[in-house]
């Protein structure tokens, strides 16, 4: 089962690459970049701490933060724990796929996916009862997760898992969040 798994994450990760176009190969680079995308944090923290007080706020920002230190730490954790290769070092890969950027840590799970559906997640749940487009801010995760996929350095399992365990655990962090302002 394993190995059927891993056959379809290869074979769909090859497919995905295969479509990328020389032309955009700058545009994903610059994409892929989770500093590119700065702009956006600040505004998740200013919707996050507009019109709340100021105890109330801190108490938002200190979650959030702490969520992704410990996303951080995680990815950190366990791309040293399952040790896989990128395909873009995978030398029987290398020669076959467009390599676009490269990376000498490990691939699994992604620090990129788990990094932003954490923090979208967070903010969705914060924000969906005063926002009601908030959940649209999903699209920057999934784009941003492609372009990992577009430039060669994460399997789709990679993305796909990252990404569930920047969910979950944002979930996790927003009950913490609930039950201590509950207790407060």
């Amino acid at each position: 089962m394993l190995d059927k798994l891993l056959a379809w994450d290869r074979e769909t990760f090859i497919y995905l690459n295969s479509l990328g176009i020389e032309q955009y190969d700058y545009m994903w680079s610059f994409a892929t970049k989770l500093l590119t995308w700065t702009p956006l944090y600040i505004f998740i923290l200013f919707l996050l701490v507009y019109k709340q007080t100021k105890k109330r706020a801190l108490f938002k920002v200190g979650i959030t933060v702490s969520l992704l230190l410990f996303i951080l730490a995680l990815t950190k954790y366990s791309k040293m724990y399952f040790e896989r290769l990128r395909p873009s070092s995978d030398p029987t890969l290398n020669k076959i796929i467009r390599v676009i950027n490269t990376s000498q840590e490990f691939s699994f799970i992604s620090g990129h996916a788990a990094f932003s559906f954490s923090l979208t997640t967070i903010a969705v749940l914060f924000l969906k009862d005063k926002i009601k487009w908030i959940w649209f801010l999903y699209l920057w995760p999934v784009f941003l997760s492609f372009s990992r996929i577009y430039v060669g350095v994460h399997y789709p399992l990679d993305l796909i898992m990252g990404g569930l365990t920047g969910v979950l655990v944002a979930r996790l962090f927003f009950g913490v969040y609930k039950r201590l302002q509950h207790s407060a």
